[in-house]
This record gives C-alpha cells, sequence and structure tokens, in this order.
C-alpha cells in the first residue's frame, strides 16, 4: 500500500520539482532525512529518490532564470575548505584509500547540499518550506516512535533507520533534540493563527521528548537538558515552565522501564562505565593518530582500519600520551569509531582540519548574534536565527560522544544561517 501510494504521488512531486528551485531543494533534504526507501518494500524502493531529487535542483536551479545574488561570506568559505581538506586527507589516508575517499564523496553531497540552499533560499516562504520539510522527515520519525512508545507504554525499542545516516539511535536522539528549536520556531510563528497548529507542534514536542528518553541515549539526554536549561532561563514565566516540566517528567517516569535509570545513572559514574570507557579509549587513539599526522591527520575511517588501530594500541601505554589515563580499560581487539565529533575530526583531519570544522561553528554562532542585534532584522528572522544558534549548539554538545562529524543536518543549519543573513541584508538593510 505505501508503494503505491508514494509512486502515485511521485509525479506531482516531481512536477512540483521543475516549477521552482526552492520546492526541488525541500524534497532533496525530505529524502536525505525521512529516506522514503525505508518505508517501502516493493517496487518503489526501487527509486533512488535523493538522487532523484538532488539532480532535480540542480537541474532547475541552473535552467531558473531568476537567481538571486548571494554571498557565501566567511562561514560558507570555511565549509568549502573544510571540504577541500577532507579530500586532501582522503587522499593521503594512513587507512584504505578507497574507504577514505568514498566517504568523503559522501561528505561531499552534503556540501552540494549546503551550497544550494545558500544559492536557492532567498524568502521567508522558502525559509518556511525547507524547514516544514525538516519537520516532515526527522520529525515525522520522531512522532511516529514517540507515538509507539506511548501505546507500547515504554516497550517500543527506539532505534533509526537501518542503512540511513540517522540509524544509529544515539545520532537519531541528537537530531531530534536538535529538531525541537525549529519546532518550537513554527509553534511561535503560528500560534497566534491557528490553535490547531500550536496544538499539533506542542504534541510534536512532547513526542520527540519521548522518542528522546526512549532512545536511552545518554547523548541525547544531556542535550535535551541543556535545550531544556536554556528555555527554562529565556523563560519570561518560570512557574508555567515548571508546571510544564513536571507534567511532562510524570508522563516519561510512568513510560521509561528500570533499565532506563540504570542506564542514564552511568553518566554520574562515567568513569566506571565499560561503554563510556570504551569511548575514551578511542578518544585517545584518535589524538594519538593526530599526533602522529598532525597537519592532515589519518583521513576518514583510518581509525577503524584495524592496521592503525592495531599499531596505535601496541604504544597506547608509551609515547607523550603515557598520562593519558584509562584505567583499566584497553583498545579492544577490533577497530572503533571516535565517539566524538571532536576526536573523529581530530583523528581524521589533524589538529588543522579541527580548527577549521570548530570555525564553522564559531563562526555560525556569530552569524546569529549578528542577525538578532540587527536592528533592521525583522522579528521572525530574529527568533529563527536564535532557534538555529540552539540547534548547533545542541550539535556541539551532544556531538562531544557521538561520531557524527559530517552530519547532512548541521550543514543545512549553517548553511540556512548564511541565507538568512544574506536576506536581511538585501531586504532590510538598503
Amino acid at each position: 500500500m505505501r508503494d503505491i501510494f508514494l509512486l502515485s504521488f511521485l509525479p506531482f512531486l516531481i512536477y512540483f520539482m521543475f516549477k521552482r528551485p526552492f520546492i526541488a531543494l525541500g524534497l532533496w533534504v525530505w529524502t536525505a532525512m525521512f529516506f522514503p526507501n525505508y518505508w517501502v518494500y516493493g517496487s518503489a524502493g526501487l527509486v533512488r529518490y535523493n538522487l532523484l531529487f538532488s539532480l532535480g535542483t540542480i537541474i532547475t536551479y541552473v535552467s531558473y532564470k531568476n537567481k538571486p545574488t548571494v554571498n557565501f561570506r566567511g562561514t560558507g568559505r570555511i565549509v568549502v575548505l573544510f571540504c577541500l581538506w577532507t579530500l586532501i586527507s582522503a587522499l593521503l589516508s594512513v587507512g584504505l584509500v578507497e574507504l577514505s575517499v568514498e566517504y568523503f564523496i559522501r561528505f561531499l553531497k552534503v556540501v552540494l547540499l549546503f551550497v544550494f540552499i545558500i544559492l536557492i533560499i532567498e524568502k521567508k516562504l522558502h525559509f518556511d518550506f525547507f524547514l516544514w520539510c525538516l519537520v516532515l522527515s526527522i520529525g515525522a520519525y520522531g512522532g511516529f516512535e514517540g507515538t509507539k512508545y506511548i501505546l507500547t507504554g515504554g516497550g517500543h525499542k527506539i532505534e533509526g533507520m537501518t542503512g540511513h545516516a540517522l540509524g544509529d539511535r544515539n545520532e537519531l536522539s541528537l537530531a531530534m533534540v536538535m529538531l525541537i528549536p525549529i519546532c518550537i520556531y513554527f509553534l511561535r510563528r503560528y500560534s497566534p493563527v491557528s490553535k490547531l497548529i500550536k496544538m499539533a507542534f506542542l504534541g510534536l514536542i512532547l513526542l520527540l521528548v519521548l522518542s528522546v528518553l526512549g532512545s536511552n541515549s545518554r547523548g541525547g539526554l544531556i542535550s535535551l537538558l541543556f535545550l531544556g536549561g536554556y528555555f527554562f532561563t529565556q523563560s519570561k514565566n518560570k512557574f508555567t515552565y515548571i508546571i510544564t516540566f513536571s507534567i511532562l517528567m510524570v508522563i516519561a517516569l510512568q513510560l521509561v522501564p528500570e533499565e532506563w535509570f540504570s542506564r542514564m545513572n552511568t553518566i554520574e559514574d562515567a568513569g566506571d562505565d565499560a561503554s563510556f570507557m570504551g569511548r575514551v579509549v578511542a578518544w585517545k587513539l584518535s589524538l594519538m593518530l593526530a599526533i602522529e599526522n598532525p597537519i592532515f591527520g589519518g583521513g576518514m575511517k583510518s581509525l577503524e582500519f584495524w592496521p592503525v588501530w592495531s599499531h596505535l594500541s601496541d604504544q597506547f601505554h608509551s609515547g607523550v600520551l603515557s598520562w593519558f589515563t584509562t584505567g583499566t580499560a584497553v583498545p579492544d581487539v577490533v577497530g572503533r569509531a571516535a565517539h566524538s565529533i571532536y576526536f573523529q575530526v581530530l583523528g581524521e583531519q589533524g589538529f588543522v582540519g579541527l580548527i577549521i570544522f570548530l570555525t564553522i561553528f564559531i563562526t555560525s554562532i556569530w552569524r546569529s548574534n549578528r542577525i538578532v542585534c540587527n536592528k533592521n532584522t525583522p522579528d521572525w528572522a530574529k527568533d529563527l536565527a536564535q532557534m538555529l544558534k540552539l540547534s548547533i549548539l545542541c550539535y556541539l554538545i551532544g556531538g562531544g560522544a557521538l561520531s557524527f562529524a559530517y552530519f547532512d543536518g548541521i550543514y543545512a543549519i549553517v548553511a540556512l544561517l548564511i541565507a538568512l543573513e544574506n536576506y536581511v541584508d538585501r531586504e532590510y538593510s538598503k
């Protein structure tokens, strides 16, 4: 049934894709985040939806006559520089060069989406449509999972979509936390217009929170607590906030199983948790890899290449990092991921690559503040800039324990901030 519905609807999507570049762009990010192939089983699964809409976006943009003048600004140029840096590191990889190049090509597609967001999005309608596509992708999946979690009384196991960028439950959890500020942006924008839409977004936010809790992701929980703390400090009506939070906690406590509390308690006793200490081991090995290859790093996926992991493991208790203690934890007998965006980039792209990577987000946060402080910026754009900054901060906090450095969603958010500043300068700074 799902195959028939999707294939029947596809011609209409293709038609509208070629009508306007921003529609094609929204469908590009929707298929990237929602992954339609995961939901179908028959002939509809043979269609490469993301490739179809990404190529459609490029063709539509190239043939579109009224192209706006754009400015990639410093942040955009830094992202392109980081892309070039990952190419060099992939070609010089100390691991399996073919694998590093394969993952570079995947990241190149992410940067291509980043570029076309800046090229195409120029109006409020474009921003809203693109954000709606994010809500109807990550938000839809989180809503489905949260609903199942409630209906099963907390028995449903929340996981990511197999074969997708959000296939890991921890990465899915972080993506859902990052989406909550965008839902709040829509909630504020539409609350005066429609009570139905207001209730829908309140319900979605509740389902996303429950999905994060149900994923048993400690990184997701930490990001969620940061987000909740931020809105509490910014709230003018803290009593209402406390009441809402209390109701949410009562609902959550009725659903989460006993093992959830056991897992979350390991945050407090991280030094005694084998899973966490395994991450610390991977962080040390990533740092060792960066010291051996300080400029360009080891290349993408190099740490997981067994000869590299084995070589570093042999020097684990000696050398310049002998002071970096991991207690009784030692490297596994198989290569592992870095489990941190910071150590992932450090090991794969070197110290210089990490500086470039961090500069992307530092300048993005600065850009958000600049938009908010601009007296010419309309209220909706200030609110959007603030919410996009919150999404970035959630990513930077939750990503500290995830190998999630090349996630499509975070680069899309950075691109939206650049497009938003271009829009404000073009429309309101004349």
